[in-house]
């Protein structure tokens, strides 16, 4: 899953594709370079940023997405996001997958995704903790059995760097395999901080090594989907790691 971030304030990213021209031609260098998915998000998620609308986030999105579906037809689109009113425009206007980060927000997701079909990125906390599940939607119908009727469209997230320690998210990645065996896994790693704890980087953009390192960690480990900003660098660590484990042969 390839990374275009349609923000003025991503930790890694800055206003590289905040202009639509820009963010479609990021878009296109993915997928030649080997991207099986492009991740569109338009609101930043990092820690401390400022929340914005979902007029203005959509505002940010639709001329890229209507120009994406468009132009890669067989492109698989997702959209980072936890405002309904976005999901929904976007599914409409033919986006694949929904990533949803915020708990708050499930319900919602969930109800889209039974009406569509789409693929679906939950946060893994809200699958594997009932507390957390009915604290976020109390009068909503049971969010559980919605999961198991949906359970073919749904990816778990263990949410690298969303508010946990170095030692938490040391924890979630070690987790991984056992994750993978209740559900698919997608893990987006790169360039956070952990990557920066761990190598004593402190730059993001400089976290390159330390980032495809551990989205060969986690495709060994069995998450299903790594989300990365350097597609080319990982897509030809990760054919190197499969060719070997079949014997070399490619």
């Amino acid at each position: 899953m390839g990374i275009v971030n349609i923000t003025p304030d991503s930790f890694s990213d800055g206003v590289r594709c905040l202009r639509t021209e820009a963010a479609v031609s990021h878009a296109r260098a993915l997928a030649r370079e080997g991207a099986d998915i492009i991740d569109l998000g338009a609101e930043s998620t990092r820690p401390g940023a400022t929340p914005i609308s979902w007029q203005a986030e959509w505002a940010r999105l639709e001329p890229v997405l209507r120009i994406l579906v468009r132009e890669m037809p067989t492109m698989p689109i997702s959209i980072d996001t936890y405002h309904p009113e976005t999901a929904e425009r976007a599914l409409c206007l033919g986006a694949a997958i929904l990533n949803c980060v915020y708990a708050k927000s499930v319900p919602a997701m969930l109800e889209l995704a039974g009406k569509t079909r789409c693929g679906l990125v939950l946060p893994a906390s809200y699958i594997f903790d009932s507390r957390q599940s009915t604290a976020a939607a109390p009068s909503a119908p049971n969010p559980q059995s919605s999961i198991l009727n949906l359970q073919s469209q749904i990816l778990v997230d263990p949410m690298i760097g969303f508010g946990t320690t170095r030692e938490e998210d040391v924890a979630l990645l070690g987790g991984i395999r056992r994750m993978a065996q209740k559900m698919p896994v997608l893990v987006g790693v790169s360039r956070k901080r952990i990557v920066g704890t761990l190598t004593g980087v402190e730059d993001p953009h400089d976290r390159l090594g330390g980032s495809v390192g551990a989205a060969v960690w986690c495709a060994t480990n069995g998450a299903s989907v790594v989300r990365v900003h350097d597609v080319k660098e990982t897509v030809q660590a990760l054919k190197v790691v499969d060719a070997l484990a079949k014997g070399g042969v490619a």
